[in-house]
């Protein structure tokens, strides 16, 4: 039986009054900066459409913070202003994520981790190892789907370590499409002994010149995501009809990302992976028809010999 999500105690209480949030600042900020995740939105009720986009704004506005900063004390001060709102809202897209939190229960303490997790992007640093990069993903992103899950219609606490190994999959794809970016700001989120294990120099691929097996090395993290988001599909019933729709949507697609990458021979140098809008949509029947199977198989018809 399913244990029923119980409210979070940590999520704000400060009355707020609808009319007054703007909504449609968040659904800018997801449409302009997570089209994948703004698309895979697009089969939710309209009132938890909206809940989805204020917590991807609160959330890109965060990592904006320590993006767009070339002084890593004073973004580090943002931050912390930027934390504040959670328990003191003011910005129109922290009014609307305090209203989603209050409504749907979302984890105040997962906004917390997160905002610890773009912390950790403020200097240059180095994982090294998978464990460390995983810890790194989870507060940037495994925390996302802490946050969305119970707004999908999550009735089960159980499924919660799936909604992290999707976040955490999305990110890790994410890192693999971004080497090259991230490489020119001096940043590299590849494992270390990874890269030693396929005889990669790490300053060789931040320089933009990579050495060794890097394609073997993309191919080995690939399937490492691929089994993140087979992983995370075990979640899904959990969630509610709507909700799985935009979770298989999301992972299918972005898990899409990463046959780009195979697709350019793992060349993330030479161009950067993404889906267009046509892809996009050529997906869907798939997500669909495997809504369909998982639907099947989770009903009682479907579970009979």
């Amino acid at each position: 039986m399913l244990r029923r999500r119980q409210p979070d105690p940590t999520a704000s209480r400060e009355p707020t009054d609808d009319a007054a949030i703007d909504w449609r600042l968040c659904g800018q900020i997801a449409q302009t900066h997570g089209r994948t995740f703004a698309f895979a939105s697009r089969v939710l009720p309209y009132d938890r459409r909206r809940a989805v986009h204020a917590t991807y704004a609160f959330c890109r506005i965060a990592d904006d913070i320590a993006d767009r900063s070339s002084d890593p004390v004073l973004a580090a001060r943002a931050l912390d202003d930027w934390e504040r709102q959670l328990d003191e809202p003011v910005h129109p897209v922290a009014v609307a994520f305090a209203a989603t939190r209050r409504q749907y229960g979302v984890s105040t303490n997962a906004a917390r981790d997160l905002l610890t997790g773009v912390r950790m992007d403020l200097a240059p640093r180095r994982y090294a190892t998978w464990d460390d990069l995983r810890r790194y993903c989870y507060h940037v992103a495994g925390t996302v789907g802490l946050m969305v899950a119970p707004i999908l219609g999550c009735r089960d606490d159980g499924a919660l370590p799936r909604a992290v190994d999707l976040g955490i999959a999305m990110q890790l794809t994410n890192i693999l499409r971004d080497v090259a970016e991230d490489a020119g700001r001096g940043r590299l989120y590849l494992p270390l002994d990874d890269l030693a294990a396929f005889g990669c120099d790490p300053e060789a691929i931040v320089r933009g010149q990579p050495n060794g097996e890097f394609a073997a090395l993309l191919a080995f993290e690939i399937a490492r995501a691929r089994r993140l988001y087979a992983a995370a599909q075990r979640g899904i019933p959990a969630l509610s009809p709507a909700g799985q729709l935009t979770a298989l949507a999301a992972s299918r697609l972005y898990a899409a990302i990463l046959n780009a990458i195979e697709a350019m021979d793992y060349d993330v140098f030479g161009g950067r992976a993404y889906l267009p809008l046509s892809r996009k949509l050529g997906a869907m029947p798939g997500v669909t028809a495997a809504f369909v199977r998982l639907s099947w198989a989770s009903s009682p018809r479907g579970n009979e010999p």
